[in-house]
């Protein structure tokens, strides 16, 4: 059967290898890819349902796909991913258009569903009850859908921590490794294939590998894909705190991939607050965190995200995080306000208002400004090394620098590059100013 899918992948980076995996099970299928869900035969819904505001977000996309399909201009639409793995025969009720729901245990079966409802057939419900437990190694590696030459690799799903606010662990299951051989098949197929930065993701990188040794192999792992010959940038995103040891941090001195960041959600500093949380360990791995980092790693760069408005956080509990965060000074930084989600240890407590929590998110952004600013100005006149991302005008490009990671911290527009440029290609700049929380530079 002739047929196309379009995807729309919301949420994470994790969600969008989720993605590229279904992609690839529809590619060895030989079901056409399309370049977009407006003109694809069938359109596919990749959601997210983390916090309230992503479902939202989910809810108005499948809402728009099934006007779509309304309107005749697709066949059917299929909705994937976190919502569907929580909310399973709920979304049938709020969503009688969509012809399957497949949960995240199921993408194997992807083609399947895709050849059934373009036929008209409806699925219903495709998701396994209870904790989620695969882990997925793709069949095409390099079918990325990040839209430049870098790519994320998925090296845990699932989460062992209990956080009080957080239903990852109650969406995605525990956490569960890949293998390593294929964690490093995967990454030699993409760097050959000329990709030039690979990001490690995970609920919890610096955990991997726990399961299946007792222990953490993040070291190990990140020594045996740093051994890859080739021209690229390694980068480990999203670690707790408690996770750094002495043996990574003489890592990053040696590595020669390895970019010098790394990204640390701290979520709050308070000690009442992080036990309230139920991140415990993580008080005393907050004190003093940048302090330590920024004199075993030199120049390391630190990103960090915050939650504001948990149940009990007073005026006086926020002040302690707002001078924490002062003191600390991140490079980069991400802030959220409380969610109540169903089925956490969290969810019948009382929280700020509303109102309230959004005016302390505002707060912790405007003195990441000042922060991001100060440090940013510090910059000019410094040299370093730019990915060269995509071109904007003549003479012009938008890059990245090891101090930056994809979609969350700023990017970096470089001026006179030669016109003979290649997306890919790495060139030396130099820093000439900043714009918002984006740097300039210069070849």
């Amino acid at each position: 059967m002739s047929v196309s899918v379009g995807f729309i992948s919301l949420g994470c980076s994790k969600n969008l290898v989720d993605s590229q995996v279904m992609a690839g099970y529809l590619k060895a299928g030989q079901i056409q890819l399309a370049p977009s869900p407006e003109v694809a035969d069938i359109i596919l819904v990749n959601t997210c349902a983390f916090i309230e505001a992503a479902r939202e977000e989910a809810a108005e996309a499948i809402l728009s796909a099934c006007e779509h399909k309304k309107a005749g201009a697709c066949k059917a639409v299929i909705v994937t991913g976190c919502m569907v793995q929580r909310y399973r025969e709920r979304l049938k009720k709020a969503f009688p258009a969509v012809d399957a729901f497949i949960g995240i245990d199921e993408l194997e079966q992807i083609k399947e569903v895709v050849l059934r409802v373009a036929t008209g057939k409806r699925i219903g419900v495709l998701a396994a009850a209870g904790d989620a437990k695969k882990v997925y190694n793709p069949l095409y590696p390099t079918l990325l859908f990040t839209g430049g030459p870098f790519s994320y690799l998925k090296i845990a799903d699932g989460c062992d921590h209990r956080c009080a606010y957080c239903a990852i662990p109650l969406i995605r299951g525990s956490f569960r490794s890949r293998g390593k051989a294929d964690i490093l098949k995967e990454a030699r197929s993409m760097v050959t294939a000329g990709v030039k930065e690979l990001n490690l993701i995970s609920q919890d990188s610096l955990l991997y590998g726990e399961d299946l040794a007792k222990k953490p192999q993040i070291v190990e792992l990140v020594k045996e894909l740093d051994a890859l010959e080739g021209d690229f940038w390694l980068r480990i995103l999203y670690g707790y705190p408690a996770g750094v040891t002495d043996e990574l941090l003489e890592l990053f001195n040696s590595a020669k991939h390895l970019c010098r960041y790394l990204d640390l959600p701290i979520q709050h500093s308070h000690p009442e607050i992080l036990k309230a949380m139920n991140r415990s360990p993580a008080i005393k791995a907050t004190t003093g965190l940048t302090q330590r980092l920024r004199q075993a790693i030199p120049g390391v760069i630190l990103r960090t995200t915050c939650l504001v408005g948990f149940p009990g956080e007073t005026e006086a509990h926020f002040d302690h995080l707002l001078e924490t965060l002062e003191t600390s000074a991140f490079d980069h930084l991400g802030v959220f306000g409380y969610s109540p989600e169903e089925g956490t240890a969290a969810f019948e407590k009382e929280s700020p208002a509303p109102e309230i929590v959004e005016e302390r998110c505002q707060r912790v952004m405007a003195l990441q400004k000042k922060i991001a600013t100060k440090r940013m100005a510090a910059l000019k006149g410094k040299k370093d090394t730019a990915l060269l991302l995509r071109k904007k005008v003549k003479g012009e490009w938008i890059a990245r620098l090891p101090r930056q990671a994809p979609e969350v911290d700023g990017e970096t527009f470089v001026s006179h590059v030669p016109a003979t440029a290649k997306a890919g290609e790495f060139i030396p700049v130099e820093i000439t100013g900043f714009k918002g929380f984006d740097l300039l530079a210069s070849l």
